[in-house]
């Protein structure tokens, strides 16, 4: 290592255990994690094109070692005598993981995936732990933790540690500068046409990465969230009219490319196929996670203009409450990221609850339930809402687990399974691509179910309201492509597959006549480019709701509606 203070021990008795310097235990830490650490990113590198030459394959070398470089620069600043190998171990530990996942489902660690991981409650914890992540732990990280803890570390005084620091920092830095200057092409091309690789580079990624979320937060304004829409109203209704009901389902990790109705070539809505849905085949997401997305979607502001905002707005369902609506959340994933807050919601996943008691099946002994279960008891939950608000109209959103990975099997029962043999493990991986299809297309069809039998539900209130319907997914997801599972890359990056999301619409004659909703028109726009930016507008229309900052451009039926 280039540098080493152990000559204090020349004077211990023969047979000590030899003593070693914090910096030799930070340049090995360098070694070892920016070479088997950082793994993903090298088979990545070694398998694109524009490596595969011997220049290129020397690059990847190259660019290899001023990763470790970088890295021991940065560890150098921790090679403190009390502290170096508590950090070591904090480095060791995030990395060992976060292999495993870049690895194994092609993910990349920004602020955004970060945010989901924070977000992620125990049942999607659970899915996520398995033998393989286990064994990239062990091996990446546990081992050379007993090795860590085993060394005796030399005591300098502090100006003298603080002086080597510095130095192993400034040395660290030279060579990376000196490596780089020799393929600098190379370098800037890849630093601006692959920015992806830059967020594999471990550990130094998911440190980046939080901390440019905790600048995020601390941009957002403070105190109560700004109010939107202050002049929201209902929209006069003539005598003997009903009130509108929308019951808007969020479906997760749905991609509309495996709908049948869209054009997808097998079976996976054998149930919608037969009812008089509208399905649109190009609607683009506000994002490609549930934390970017879902947010996102129940704002005004759109896609680009909210990826720029500091947030801490109202949402949709607090302008549907403002005007006098009754607004309920029911939520089968791991919350509404803040959505529901201020409006009546509820979580679907307690089969225990006295009020709601759930049928036996549709919960699993953890606890966690199908998507079926949201739709038990509907009267109910709505005749506990306020009745005055329920005259007016009613709201309901279903936030579904829907085709949440990476254990697709857990998501559908196994007298809903279509499509066999299907893979039955959380590690997308290890089973073959034909398999981890046929898990997620069953996740479509028992969808399908779910929706059909919310389409008979809201049949039955037709007598009492104008139902509607409104399903469309917050994001899409990877299922193998170019060697990409699950969700969440940055957007500019992102393959199709996980901003291309379905929407389905339900629209019984009753409420199409009532909208003044043209039938031609709303079927031929089946192929008008759309997007998540059209969800406010669209319910804002659906539920009577008058307010300036409606805006009939983006509502995805207001094209159709007649006379206004």
């Amino acid at each position: 290592m280039p540098f080493s203070d152990s000559s204090t021990s020349r004077s211990r008795e023969a047979g000590a255990m030899r003593t070693r310097s914090p910096l030799t235990l930070t340049w090995l830490a360098a070694l070892w994690i920016g070479v088997l650490g950082n793994w993903p990113l090298w088979q990545r590198m070694w398998g694109m094109p524009d490596y595969a030459s011997p220049s290129g394959r020397l690059f990847v070398v190259v660019f290899a070692g001023i990763v470790i470089l970088v890295l021991a620069a940065c560890f150098s600043l921790l090679a403190w005598r009390v502290a170096v190998k508590p950090l070591l171990t904090l480095m060791l530990l995030l990395t060992a993981p976060l292999a495993y996942f870049i690895g194994s489902y092609g993910v990349v660690i920004d602020s955004a995936m970060i945010t989901n991981a924070l977000q992620t409650d125990v049942r999607e914890t659970r899915d996520l732990l398995g033998w393989s992540l286990a064994a990239h732990v062990a091996v990446i990280a546990l081992l050379p933790l007993v090795w860590l803890w085993r060394q005796r570390l030399t005591d300098l005084r502090w100006y003298k540690r603080l002086g080597w620091n510095l130095a192993s920092v400034a040395l660290a830095l030279a060579l990376g500068v000196g490596l780089a200057a020799t393929r600098t092409a190379e370098l800037a091309s890849t630093l601006r046409n692959h920015k992806v690789l830059t967020k594999m580079v471990s550990p130094v990624n998911a440190i980046w990465a939080s901390a440019g979320l905790v600048v995020q937060k601390q941009k957002k304004p403070k105190g109560p969230p700004e109010i939107v829409a202050a002049d929201a109203t209902l929209t006069p209704r003539p005598a003997g009219a009903r009130p509108p009901l929308v019951l808007l389902v969020v479906g997760e990790t749905a991609r509309s490319e495996n709908f049948q109705l869209n054009g997808y070539g097998r079976p996976t809505n054998p149930e919608l196929s037969g009812k008089p849905v509208l399905s649109y085949r190009e609607v683009a997401s506000c994002g490609t996670s549930t934390a970017a997305s879902l947010p996102c979607m129940f704002s005004q502001l759109g896609r680009e203009a909210y990826v720029d905002h500091p947030g801490n707005q109202e949402t949709l369902l607090d302008v549907l409450q403002r005007a006098g609506l009754a607004v309920l959340w029911l939520d089968n994933q791991s919350g509404c990221k803040g959505i529901c807050d201020r409006v009546p919601n509820a979580q679907a996943i307690n089969p225990a609850r006295a009020d709601h008691p759930l049928p036996a099946g549709l919960c699993r002994p953890d606890g966690e339930c199908l998507d079926e279960a949201m739709l038990h008891d509907l009267d109910a939950r709505i005749a506990a809402l306020d009745p005055q608000r329920v005259a007016r109209g009613v709201v309901l959103v279903l936030h579904q687990m829907g085709s949440h990975g990476p254990a697709y099997y857990l998501r559908t029962p196994d007298d809903r399974k279509p499509f066999q043999p299907e893979c039955r493990s959380n590690a997308l991986q290890q089973c073959p691509l034909e398999q981890v299809r046929n898990a997620y297309d069953n996740t479509i069809a028992y969808t399908d179910h779910v929706l059909a039998k919310a389409i008979d539900w809201l049949g039955t209130q037709q007598q009492r309201f104008d139902p509607s319907l409104l399903y469309v997914s917050d994001h899409g997801e990877s299922l193998g492509e170019n060697n990409l599972f699950l969700h969440g890359m940055p957007y500019a990056l992102a393959p199709r597959q996980q901003k291309h999301v379905p929407l389905v619409l339900w629209l019984p004659a009753q409420t199409r006549q009532s909208q003044r909703l043209d039938d031609a028109c709303l079927t031929q726009r089946r192929d008008t480019p759309m997007s998540h930016d059209g969800l406010y507008h669209t319910v804002l229309s659906l539920s009577g709701v008058q307010t300036s900052v409606y805006r009939k451009d983006w509502d995805w039926v207001g094209a159709c509606r007649r006379g206004g």
